[in-house]
C-alpha cells in the first residue's frame, strides 16, 4: 500500500517537473498571458505577460498517475470526473481570456451554470451508482446526521463553494498550489485511515502535481495555473471531502480557503451595507501585503496555517471517527 501511494505520488511529480518547461513554452506560442486586474495591488503589475493557464500540467500529472496506479474504481473515477469538469471551465475562462487578451473570461453566470452541471452529474452518479449514504459526519463527535434528499444540495453548495473558494485563494506565486498540496497529504491520510486505500492514491497523486507544479510558481513564478487549475483544484478538494464521507472537516482542513472566501463576502457586505470596507483589500491575503507584508511571507504563514489545520484535521478524524 505504502509503496503504491509513494510511486503514485513520485509519478506524478516527476511528470510535472518534466514536462513544466514544455508547457510553458507552449502557453507563450498560445498567448496565455497573465492580465492583472486594475483593481489589483500595484505591486503585482510586473506580473502582467507571464504564462497562466499552467493548470493543465497539474491536471496532466495528476490524471496520467491515477491511471497508471490501482485499478480504476468508481470513487476515483468520480473524483477524476469533478477535477478534470471543473479544469474545463476554467480552461474556457482562461482560452477567452488569452484570445480576447483581456481579464474578463466566462461570466459569472456561465461559470456557475458549469459548476452546477457538474455538481448534478456528480449527484446523480452518488444515487444511482454508489448508493451514497446521505448522511454528514459531524466533527469532534461520533454523530452522524441523516440529511435525506437534502443532502443532495448542501454537496452543490460545498462544491460550488469549494471551487469559487480555491479560485480565490489563487492570488499570489505558490499560494494556491503550497497549500493545496498540504491539504492533498491531509486527505491521503484520512483515506487510509478509514480504509479508502485505493483512493488514497488520488489524493497522492494530486500531491504530487501540486508540488511539481510549484517548482514553477514559486516567487516569481514562471507561469501561473489559472483558472485550470484553480477551479479544478476547488473541486478536487471537494471530491475528497465528500468521497471520503468527511464533508464538514474540509472546514477545518481546508480552513484557510474557507477564511479567503469569507474576507470577499465580509469585505462586500460591509461596503454594499456601511460603505465601509473592512479589510484594506479582499481576498485577506491582499490584506496583508498592504499591510506591509511581502508576497513570500504571506505565502509562508499562509502555508504555516495550512498545515496546522491540516494536521488537526487528521487528530479529529483519529480521535473520533
Amino acid at each position: 500500500m505504502l509503496n503504491t501511494l509513494l510511486f503514485g505520488f513520485a509519478v506524478s511529480l516527476i511528470i510535472a517537473l518534466a514536462l513544466g518547461p514544455l508547457v510553458i513554452r507552449e502557453l507563450k506560442k498560445f498567448h496565455a498571458r497573465q492580465s492583472e486586474r486594475e483593481e489589483g495591488p500595484e505591486s503585482h503589475k510586473y506580473k502582467a505577460g507571464t504564462p497562466t493557464m499552467g493548470g493543465i500540467l497539474i491536471l496532466t500529472a495528476l490524471v496520467v498517475s491515477c491511471l497508471i496506479f490501482n485499478p480504476m474504481d468508481l470513487r476515483k473515477g468520480l473524483a477524476l470526473f469533478l477535477t478534470l469538469g471543473h479544469g474545463i471551465i476554467g480552461f474556457l475562462d482562461d482560452s477567452i481570456k488569452a484570445v480576447k487578451h483581456r481579464n474578463l473570461g466566462l461570466t459569472a453566470k456561465q461559470k456557475l451554470a458549469g459548476q452546477f452541471v457538474m455538481a448534478a452529474v456528480f449527484c446523480f452518479i452518488l444515487k444511482e451508482y454508489l448508493n451514497f449514504p446521505t448522511t454528514v459526519w459531524i466533527p469532534f463527535t461520533t454523530w452522524n446526521v441523516d440529511l435525506g434528499m437534502l443532502y443532495y444540495v448542501f454537496v452543490f453548495v460545498m462544491i460550488v463553494g469549494t471551487s469559487n473558494a480555491v479560485n480565490l485563494t489563487d492570488g499570489l506565486d505558490g499560494l494556491a498550489a503550497g497549500s493545496c498540496a498540504i491539504t492533498s497529504v491531509a486527505y491521503v491520510v484520512i483515506s487510509v485511515a478509514l480504509g479508502y486505500v485505493n483512493f488514497a492514491v488520488f489524493s497522492a497523486a494530486l500531491t504530487g502535481a501540486c508540488l511539481g507544479f510549484l517548482f514553477y510558481n514559486q516567487h516569481p513564478a514562471k507561469m501561473f495555473m489559472g483558472d485550470t487549475g484553480s477551479l479544478a483544484l476547488g473541486g478536487a478538494l471537494a471530491a475528497m471531502a465528500i468521497l471520503t464521507k468527511t464533508e464538514l472537516l474540509l472546514i477545518i482542513a481546508g480552513g484557510l480557503y474557507v477564511i479567503e472566501a469569507l474576507s470577499v463576502i465580509i469585505q462586500v457586505v460591509s461596503f454594499k451595507t456601511r460603505g465601509v470596507r473592512v479589510f484594506k483589500m479582499s481576498p485577506i491575503h491582499h490584506h496583508f501585503e498592504l499591510s506591509g507584508w511581502s508576497e513570500v511571507k504571506v505565502v509562508t504563514v499562509f502555508w504555516s496555517f495550512s498545515a496546522i489545520m491540516a494536521i488537526l484535521s487528521i487528530f479529529v478524524v483519529l480521535a473520533c471517527k
